[in-house]
């Protein structure tokens, strides 16, 4: 078998780092290759006297690495969202490579290998064939737009890619799991609570703004299905490009439709400005979101009025900071430890923890198998059912093709004092959803 050499270790970005980043970067095992390993042959095992453990890309069995991709976006559009939800897998490498954390077995440590692809598909396409054959999945390919591309690619070298993506499309492709339900389930659920806050259908006359690509069309699909089911008029629909700066029209335009509540499928870059292009205008609707129109910045009342919120819920099945979970007293130690010095508590460094717990546990079972190939690592991932992510999250199954993650979804309300959120509606399957589907269909 061809085995690694032990190797002095660091975190290898595309990007400049801050020297606390570095700070941080040195203390994980992070490896320099400068060629990317040769596979060995199923079977092979290190010479330590153990059971044979066939591998293939991204594991040095003498040393007790793995190599883990991260295509991130910290430069692009969304980079308000990608930067948190890269610290995430940082957070969780340190905190493994410190050792004690029981996420893998005692010994194992992580590198990672990021790239920053600007939320720009061509360059995301770049960066995952310029580091493929060095990891051994990808843990973070981040945005929609930039994955949907890669999906062939990881099929035909059967990597998988943890998408920074809720779209219904990843959860029908093999190699792109998602960790929550799809945007299409939010919306349905994001109508539910329409109808419910206004009294009826008869109260609500819907609208909604969404970004022109696959993010956007599940938002759209789903608040137009779960409108038709619930006998809601939809008066008005605008769409919207990342990094958009007037919105004006897109706001006098719901105005003029009367339209009383608007659904944002948009990247959070585009919430404020369109929430405060209304306040402007006087046009106050109910504004519900999808899970990548809010950042946890917008507590800053530096960064928007508080006040441009009034009439503001977050739709999502995901957990929130510091949050009442089993989980979160350990998550917030870590983030305390190997975090806090790269970028402010953010619900996308929660997720994209989470998201790596679900990745480092297929992991887990695949070595504990005695086969941490990458289809061996797939079929791992496939085996999780019931998994909350150390009680961080919604228990989650991955067993199904398509993949049928989770439909419980809720409504929340932000509490600006306490840097929070209420509960204005509890998890709940879209009533658009009877009989239930599947996350995917």
């Amino acid at each position: 078998m061809t085995m690694l050499a032990p190797r002095p270790c660091v975190l290898r970005r595309a990007h400049a780092v801050s020297a606390l980043a570095l700070g941080l970067a040195l203390a994980l095992p992070a490896c320099s290759k400068s060629d990317a390993p040769t596979p060995p042959e199923k079977g092979a095992a290190a010479n330590t006297g153990a059971p044979a453990i066939a591998t293939d890309y991204g594991v040095d069995l003498a040393n007790k690495v793995i190599t883990l991709g991260a295509l991130n976006d910290e430069s692009g559009p969304a980079a308000a969202l990608g930067k948190p939800y890269a610290v995430g897998k940082r957070i969780l490498a340190a905190q493994v490579n410190a050792g004690g954390s029981g996420i893998l077995p005692e010994g194992w440590k992580i590198e990672l290998v990021e790239r920053d692809h600007q939320y720009n598909p061509q360059k995301s396409v770049q960066a995952y064939n310029a580091i493929k054959d060095q990891v051994l999945f990808i843990a973070t390919s981040f945005g929609t737009p930039n994955t949907l591309p890669l999906r062939d690619m990881l099929a035909r070298d059967h990597i998988v890619a943890f998408p920074a993506s809720l779209s219904s499309a990843m959860a029908a492709h093999p190699n792109t799991p998602p960790i929550g339900p799809n945007y299409r389930v939010e919306a349905m659920r994001a109508m539910d609570f329409a109808v419910e806050q206004a009294g009826g259908a008869d109260a609500v006359k819907a609208a909604i703004v969404y970004q022109k690509d696959d993010y956007g069309q599940d938002g759209l699909e789903g608040w137009t299905a779960a409108a038709e089911a619930a006998g809601v008029t939809i008066v008005a629909q605008s769409t919207v490009a990342p990094g958009q700066k007037d919105y004006t029209a897109v706001v006098t335009a719901l105005k003029d439709a009367g339209a009383t509540h608007v659904l944002l499928t948009v990247l959070a870059s585009a919430t404020g400005p369109i929430l405060g292009s209304a306040a402007q205008l006087g046009y106050q609707p109910t504004w519900l979101a999808n899970t990548p129109a809010w950042i946890d910045r917008f507590y800053d009342p530096s960064v928007i009025p508080p006040t441009v919120f009034k009439n503001f819920y977050f739709v999502s099945g995901l957990s929130y900071w510091n949050e009442d979970l089993p989980g979160m007293k350990d998550f917030l130690a870590a983030y305390e430890a190997y975090g806090k010095d790269l970028h402010p508590p953010d619900l996308y460094i929660l997720g994209s923890y989470v998201q790596g717990r679900v990745a480092l546990e297929a992991f887990r079972r695949a070595l504990e198998a005695g086969d941490v190939t990458r289809p061996a690592y797939l079929e791992a991932l496939q085996s999780i059912a019931d998994y909350d992510g150390g009680g961080l999250i919604q228990p989650i199954s991955l067993t199904q093709q398509p993949y049928a993650t989770s439909v419980l979804t809720r409504v929340l309300a932000p509490d600006f004092e306490a840097r929070s959120w209420t509960e204005a509606a509890p998890y709940a399957v879209p009533t658009a959803m009877s009989p239930p589907q599947t996350a995917a269909e």
